[in-house]
């Protein structure tokens, strides 16, 4: 005999459990972090107009977006910090494919201040890094397919695309220029890729999903100091 199901997850859950993962996560550095729908043919279109505030959440889970009432917002255009005018051919020109657990550790990284972290997450206990990860991990769960138990660690694979059933991770870190299984947790936050921002230095993750899911998430760590 087969024990009883329990109680399926609520849309509520969800909810819970990104917001909690996210705050704990990003709260504190400069960090953007958001989701939106897929729309177009090209995902790079999707992820501009998450830059540009167009729409909001498709689920109306919570962004982190400490620019949302600045000044300089409204001074600039909806997309700041974000350079007006970026295109689609400029976000992929600027991006690195990752598989799925480098994926996870970019993320987890962004929980570090670029300036004054005194312990990279390579100094933190086990239990402290696992507790990061594993935050990471909830934050990018939303964007699993339904292949995503065939893929690695984040559910994706590197490179894929998006009409596969995996999630797939994309940076602008060059660490990532010559493999997509960089190690983002040796050191402190570094950035030097693409630049998208007028900050120093900035570092991104955007994650394409797959059907039926349909949505992309961006990931945005700033120097800001």
């Amino acid at each position: 005999m087969n024990a009883p199901a329990g109680p399926a997850a609520s849309p509520d859950d969800g909810a819970r459990a990104w917001e909690g993962a996210a705050l704990r996560l990003l709260d504190d550095p400069y960090v953007f972090a958001a989701a939106g729908p897929r729309l177009h043919p090209d995902w790079a279109e999707d992820v501009l107009a998450v830059l540009r505030r167009e729409g909001g959440d498709p689920r109306g889970w919570r962004a982190l977006d400490w620019d949302r009432d600045g000044e300089e917002r409204a001074a600039t255009g909806p997309s700041f910090p974000f350079l007006p005018g970026l295109t689609a051919a400029a976000l992929h020109a600027g991006l690195h494919p990752l598989d799925g657990a480098a994926a996870v550790d970019l993320l987890a990284s962004f929980t570090q201040e670029w300036t004054f972290e005194t312990a990279p997450l390579y100094g933190r206990t086990p239990e402290a890094l696992e507790a990061v990860r594993a935050d990471a991990r909830t934050l990018l769960r939303r964007f699993d397919g339904p292949g995503a138990e065939a893929g690695d660690a984040a559910g994706g694979e590197a490179g894929a695309e998006a009409g596969d059933e995996v999630a797939t991770y994309w940076t602008t870190s060059p660490l990532a220029r010559t493999t997509t299984t960089p190690d983002f947790l040796k050191d402190r936050l570094a950035g030097g890729g693409a630049r998208f921002t007028d900050y120093a230095e900035e570092l991104g993750l955007i994650v394409v999903a797959p059907s039926p899911v349909d949505e992309v998430g961006v990931f945005w760590s700033f120097n800001a100091l």
